[in-house]
C-alpha cells in the first residue's frame, strides 16, 4: 500500500511539473517537428536503401514504424508513404538528401528541449554540436531500420525454406508474425532508452530511466487502443470539421499526444532522480552533523 501511494505521490508531482515545464507547448513542438521530419526521414531511407540496391527495403521499414499505431491514424499515413517511397527522384542522393538529413534531425532537437526540461537541465554545448549529434542520431536510426526490415523481409523466407525441410514445424508460423510485432516494441524501446540517456544533456544509469520509460510504454499502448477507438467511432467529427485537412490533423493530434506521454514520462524520471539526489544530500548532512565534535 505504501508503494502505491508512493507511486502515486511521484505521479501528481511529475504531473505538476510537467505543466511548470510548459509541457504542453513543448509536446505541441514535438509533435509539429516530427510531423514535419517525417517524410523527409522516409526520403533519406529510400536513398540510403538505393545504396544497397532495393528501395522496396525502405518501403517495408516505413511500414514497421506504423506497425504498432492504430490502424485508424496509421493507413492514410502509410499510403502516402509508399508513394513518397517509390516515386523516383534524380539527385536525391546529394543536395535533396542533405537537406533532408537536416530536416529529419529537428524532430531530435525537439525531443533534446523537451527532455531537458523534464530533468531540470541547461544544454551547454554549442548548438552546431547538438545538431551534429542529431544527424548522426538520424542516420543510425536509419540504417536500424533498414536492418530490421530486412530481417523481417529474409524472415518469412527463411522460414519457408525451414518448412521445406522440416514440415512438422508448420504450427509454429504464428511465430512470424508474433517476432515482427517484438521488432517493432524493440524498436520503440530501444528509441526511447537512447533518447532518454541520451539526447538530454548530462547521462543517466539505465535504472534511472526505467520508470519514465516503463509509464512511456504504458501510456503509448493505453492511447493506441483509447485513440483507435475513438476515431472508428467519430471519425466524421475530423472530416466534418477540418475537411480534406482530416487525415493530416488526426495525425497531428495523434502526435501531440504521444510527445505529451513521453514529456511525462521524463517528468516522472526527473521527480524520482531530484527525490533520489535530496535523499542522499540529507544523508550526507546528517553524517556530517554526527561527525562534528560536541
Amino acid at each position: 500500500m505504501s508503494r502505491l501511494r508512493a507511486s502515486l505521490d511521484v505521479a501528481a508531482i511529475a504531473a505538476q511539473r510537467f505543466v511548470a515545464h510548459d509541457g504542453w507547448a513543448i509536446a505541441s513542438h514535438i509533435a509539429l517537428s516530427i510531423l514535419t521530419s517525417l517524410f523527409p526521414f522516409l526520403i533519406l531511407l529510400a536513398a540510403l536503401a538505393g545504396l544497397f540496391g532495393s528501395k522496396s527495403l525502405a518501403d517495408e521499414a516505413g511500414v514497421l514504424i506504423f506497425d504498432a499505431w492504430p490502424r485508424e491514424v496509421a493507413s492514410p499515413i502509410v499510403g502516402e508513404m509508399h508513394r513518397v517511397l517509390t516515386e523516383q527522384r534524380g539527385g536525391v542522393l546529394t543536395l535533396g538528401a542533405l537537406l533532408a538529413l537536416y530536416f529529419s534531425s529537428s524532430g531530435v532537437e525537439s525531443l533534446r528541449v523537451g527532455l531537458n526540461r523534464a530533468y531540470g537541465l541547461r544544454e551547454g554545448r554549442p548548438w552546431w554540436l547538438t545538431r551534429l549529434e542529431s544527424i548522426a542520431y538520424v542516420v543510425c536510426g536509419a540504417l536500424a531500420m533498414l536492418a530490421f526490415a530486412l530481417l523481417v523481409v529474409l524472415g518469412p523466407l527463411i522460414w519457408r525454406k525451414v518448412l521445406d525441410v522440416a514440415p512438422g514445424l508448420e504450427p509454429l508460423s504464428l511465430t512470424v508474425a508474433i517476432a515482427r510485432i517484438a521488432i517493432t516494441a524493440t524498436l520503440i524501446a530501444v528509441v526511447l532508452v537512447i533518447a532518454h540517456k541520451f539526447v538530454a544533456a548530462g547521462r543517466r544509469s539505465f535504472a534511472a530511466v526505467l520508470p519514465g520509460i516503463a509509464v512511456t510504454l504504458m501510456l503509448w499502448f493505453l492511447a493506441g487502443l483509447g485513440f483507435g477507438y475513438y476515431l472508428d467511432r467519430f471519425s466524421s467529427a475530423y472530416a466534418s470539421t477540418y475537411g480534406g485537412l482530416a487525415t493530416a490533423m488526426v495525425f497531428l493530434v495523434f502526435l501531440y499526444w504521444l510527445a505529451a506521454m513521453f514529456l511525462f514520462g521524463g517528468e516522472i524520471n526527473g521527480t524520482v532522480i531530484a527525490a533520489r539526489r535530496r535523499r542522499l544530500q540529507a544523508k550526507m548532512q546528517a553524517r556530517q552533523a554526527e561527525a562534528r565534535p560536541l
